[in-house]
């Protein structure tokens, strides 16, 4: 996907992207980013990243939680089609394949399409792998069918010619610090490194390294680890359950953060 410039950049060093919409769920929503009345993510921060080099960008993010493949493909791609970006971010599944009985090769079926949709209209594209899920306690049972739909991702991104950024191998992602409190959604500081990820992916250089080790982490004693436990299994296991038994998305009603291409500060 790069030139002999550089993948992401056009003469003079800078971003040669003019315009960037980012696809998907509470992952590219930004959810846990907290940023006052709304959130950030890593999506507005890759955004942010690009408007350094080129402050006439403009961006837009679609994503909405809660939603699963086969809505971001009927809602949120023909907007984004419409819209003519240079670059599109398409991160989409996650919700589908921690489902109970969910084939991730049916899943897989449906981001292909996206992604020839999105590359047809002559847009670069930007797509991110599942996490490893092995030390997240309601996910780890997924860990095999979420490494199926990666192996897939990574043949649609060869077929199509798509960056690709590989969440999976963030192993500095296995701290719980990148992770906010309800364990199923990156913290602010997990956001940060997935943008530098993005960054990295598109060929884009950073003064900051996404795979800087954590400082050492405060220790507690077992009671505290216990009682934190019980406390997240209170306040947000049980409810994620419950939604799930229910058939509730936490995205029900609500309308994209950004709908719209407008430009984006360099400096948030």
């Amino acid at each position: 996907m790069g030139s002999e410039r550089g993948a992401g950049e056009a003469e003079g060093g800078s971003p040669r992207w003019s315009s960037f919409v980012a696809l998907g769920d509470s992952f590219t929503e930004g959810l846990a980013d907290a940023d006052g009345d709304g959130f950030r993510g890593w999506a507005d921060r890759l955004a942010e990243h690009i408007a350094a080099g080129n402050p006439e960008l403009r961006y837009a993010n679609l994503a909405v939680r809660g939603k699963l493949i086969r809505q971001i493909v009927t809602d949120q791609v023909p907007q984004a089609i419409e819209l003519r970006p240079s670059l599109v971010a398409l991160t989409a599944g996650g919700n589908d394949i921690i489902r109970p009985g969910s084939d991730p090769d049916l899943v897989a079926e449906l981001f292909d399409d996206a992604v020839g949709r999105l590359r047809r209209t002559g847009a670069e594209v930007l797509i991110g792998t599942g996490f490893d899920t092995r030390g997240t306690p309601v996910l780890r049972h997924v860990r095999g069918k979420v490494g199926t739909y990666n192996a897939h991702l990574r043949s649609i991104a060869d077929k199509h010619g798509a960056h690709v950024m590989d969440l999976w191998s963030m192993t500095v992602l296995q701290d719980p610090r990148a992770w906010c409190g309800d364990r199923l959604h990156l913290s602010s500081e997990g956001h940060r490194r997935v943008a530098l990820r993005a960054c990295d992916a598109l060929g884009m250089p950073t003064a900051e390294d996404w795979n800087e080790p954590w400082p050492d982490p405060p220790e507690h004693s077992w009671s505290e680890l216990r009682a934190e436990d019980i406390r997240w299994a209170r306040e947000h296991l049980a409810p994620w359950i419950s939604r799930r038994l229910r058939g509730i998305s936490s995205g029900d009603g609500r309308e994209p953060k950004r709908p719209c291409l407008e430009k984006v500060t360099a400096d948030h």
